[in-house]
């Protein structure tokens, strides 16, 4: 509850920033030619593999627009992203690309930027409470029952499975944790024993891993919402891995790749961050051009497994 107070404080102290900054007022639908557009860019964190290929992806296309991009490091603290988001508005960014730390804390600095006609698109993860010109993402709930049929398969359609939540707060943990309960409930003789949440994190993956078998002798499946906690799970899990207890994580990074190689993850569900980069930024030069943009952007997923991941570590 504190955290959440302080951050609809700092969202009102943002709104009166942004109405002070008469520079940012005029910004949206100022025609502008895309040499003169600013762009600021606030990624959740920059310490996961999967949101530094987020940045590339937006960094090549504003290269390749022509227009100037701007991109920071909120390290998953709400707060920091709110005073990220103020200072994009003082700089006179023509749009604002969010990644949000939290879908509902996000609301109160994209209500601020609204009302100062600063056109904002998120991505990755939506924002609650407030609307933004465009949502560009991924099918997370597919994501999710794609994840629970491909454990299924892997594990003959029974046993006992743990699953690794992400951060909570955000809508990617929460709608692939609902895909993936959705899913799961076709296997009558799959029972998932335990949840928690390893933030996202390799680290906490390995740790929360670690404590969930001591408690659980019997787990013979994992599903873990991203790469970097089912490689930390791989890690807890030893020469187990992958054989006698089969894992599925989300999102298809290089190093999840290499391990479904290696045989030690036996699937992920392929994003494509880098596509959801490139298309935020078309997005966000649309909107400061002023010109109409459809409200939602969906970029497909897929299952990779040792039969086709050749396909996706190639490219």
């Amino acid at each position: 509850m504190k955290r959440t107070i302080t951050v609809i404080a700092a969202g009102a102290a943002l709104a009166l920033g942004l109405t002070a900054c008469g520079s940012g007022s005029s910004s949206g639908g100022s025609g502008a030619a895309a040499g003169d557009i600013k762009l600021g860019m606030s990624v959740s964190t920059l310490n996961n593999p999967y949101f530094v290929q987020l940045r590339k992806g937006a960094e090549d296309e504003a290269k390749k627009q022509g227009v100037a991009l701007t991109v920071t490091d909120a390290q998953n603290d709400a707060s920091q992203q709110v005073n990220q988001i103020q200072n994009f508005a003082s700089q006179s960014m023509k749009a604002i690309i969010i990644n949000p730390v939290d879908s509902d804390a996000a609301g109160p600095a994209v209500k601020a930027a609204e009302r100062s006609k600063i056109p904002v698109i998120a991505v990755d993860r939506v924002v609650n409470g407030a609307t933004v010109a465009q949502t560009v993402a991924s099918d997370n709930v597919a994501g999710g029952k794609l994840a629970a049929q491909e454990l299924a398969k892997q594990m003959g359609e029974k046993g006992k499975v743990a699953v690794l939540q992400g951060v909570p707060g955000t809508s990617a943990a929460r709608d692939r944790g609902q895909g993936f309960t959705e899913g799961i409930k076709a296997y009558p003789d799959i029972q998932v024993v335990a949840q928690q949440p390893a933030d996202f994190d390799r680290t906490k993956g390995l740790d929360v891993m670690t404590n969930l078998v001591q408690s659980n002798p019997g787990i013979t499946g994992v599903f873990a919402e991203n790469d970097e906690m089912a490689l930390g799970a791989v890690k807890a899990l030893g020469a187990k891995a992958g054989k006698e207890v089969k894992i599925v994580g989300f999102d298809g990074t290089p190093d999840g790749l290499t391990a479904i190689q290696a045989g030690t993850l036996n699937a992920s569900i392929a994003q494509q961050p880098q596509l959801l980069g490139q298309q935020a930024v078309q997005g966000a030069i649309k909107a400061a051009k002023g010109e109409k943009i459809e409200a939602t952007v969906a970029v497909p997923v897929k299952v990779v497994n040792k039969d086709n991941v050749a396909e996706f570590a190639g490219s």
